[in-house]
């Protein structure tokens, strides 16, 4: 079938990522000052800095493909510029149908051309529909997708209670969350409102947003007596990704409740531990140092990276080379080695700032937590940040150790 005609309003530019080609929106002529968000002021939503999120979804749809074996179905219910499906139809093996859709007419029009443009009009349907109204016309038994990705400009709590009803058992669900200001606890009352916790502003707050939209896809999907199981998750430039495979069934809804809790924090000497319930430890004293305790949550506790998925996706990320392949491959080498760490992390930036003392090395601290006995990786989430299980006190110590023996 070939193209209807097709004009841009609207500045364009034809640009390649993966394996395709798309029409998209000339960034440069909507930033009319500094402080413009680009992405948001052009007619159709698309943003270059998501590229990574995008390399990381095919690779992570193709290692869920190949644990099924079988041809799968994905939905990509808010896709402005169509990018992002288009790659998914193009670039992952084994995809029976891909549905894109936005209710934006502009987004809608500019997808179909670069389905045609790439010549995918057998595999993808392009749908000019609200995404929630989409996704709630795919929840009949026989009409469900394998893979359904939430990738708003925004939060997507709006769009996951359809979602679930949209996605088959053993499905998987790929969230995007940008609003990290609620998240991060500089809008704590926003974060409530649309999370259901509380969050701290801490200097693990990037961890904290994930666990809490972690733990909100999983009261949400218990509402519909499914579980949840995190399969890997990231927080990379201004956003948090967090891929889940669903179960129906009241007894795994039940298990993914009760994977809920809580992150009680102090201020003053860094102590942090983990709670799966409001308890009369959250008035009490910081056990290390007296101070009062503050708390986050309820968000989820239980692992945020599966060991081998990360492996799948490593292998996925060998056999396809991608712009971003190194970043990567980084991402899920540190995933993978802090999947089996305590929850939250420390940075020793902060540390040593609150000891007014010189800041001894990332490779150092870590040497020295090892040689004591403790363990000790750092994380994808920070640079300059550790997971430990060593009491924060003993931390503490170490580095002013550190310091003096440089």
């Amino acid at each position: 079938m070939s193209e209807p005609d097709f004009t841009a309003e609207f500045p364009s530019e034809t640009i390649s990522e993966g394996k395709v080609k798309a029409l998209v929106p000339k960034l440069e002529a909507y930033k009319k000052q500094p402080c413009d968000y680009a992405p948001s002021k052009a007619p159709v939503f698309y943003n270059p800095v998501m590229e990574l999120n995008r390399d990381v979804s095919v690779l992570a749809f193709q290692a869920y493909q190949r644990l099924l074996d079988r041809e799968i179905s994905i939905c990509d219910a808010l896709t402005g510029s169509g990018i992002r499906g288009v790659r998914y139809a193009a670039e992952i093996r084994g995809v029976k149908k891909v549905v894109v859709s936005d209710i934006n007419e502009r987004s809608f029009k500019l997808a179909g051309h670069n389905v045609h443009l790439n010549r995918l009009q057998d595999l993808v349907e392009v749908n000019h529909k609200d995404a929630n109204c989409l996704l709630s016309c795919h929840g009949a038994p026989h009409m469900r997708f394998d893979i359904v990705d939430v990738d708003p400009f925004g939060t997507p709590v709006p769009y996951l209670d359809s979602a679930f009803r949209a996605l088959r058992n053993k499905g998987l669900l790929a969230a995007t969350a940008t609003d990290l200001a609620p998240l991060c606890g500089v809008h704590a009352k926003a974060c409530i409102r649309k999370y259901g916790g509380k969050p701290l502003r801490t200097e693990y707050c990037q961890e904290l947003a994930l666990r809490l939209l972690a733990g909100y896809i999983a009261t949400v999907a218990a509402k519909q007596e499914i579980g949840v199981r995190i399969l890997f998750s990231h927080s990379s430039d201004h956003y948090i990704r967090v891929y889940a495979q669903i179960g129906y069934g009241a007894k795994k809804a039940d298990a993914s409740i009760k994977s809920l809790g809580y992150v009680l924090h102090c201020f003053n000497c860094f102590h942090r531990e983990t709670a799966n319930a409001v308890s009369p430890r959250f008035f009490e004293k910081c056990p290390e140092c007296g101070s009062k305790m503050s708390w986050a949550g309820p968000l989820w506790l239980e692992k945020i990276f599966d060991i081998q998925f990360c492996d799948a996706l490593a292998e996925e990320n060998r056999r396809t080379p991608l712009r971003n392949s190194r970043k990567i491959t980084k991402l899920l080498s540190l995933a993978k080695s802090e999947s089996e760490a305590p929850t939250t992390y420390y940075v020793i930036d902060q540390i040593s700032d609150k000891l007014s003392s010189a800041v001894p090395s990332v490779s150092t601290m870590l040497q020295s937590l090892r040689d004591n006995g403790f363990q000790a990786v750092q994380t994808h989430f920070n640079t300059r940040g550790i997971r430990t299980d060593a009491p924060a006190m003993t931390l503490q110590k170490l580095l002013q150790k550190a310091v003096a023996t440089a």
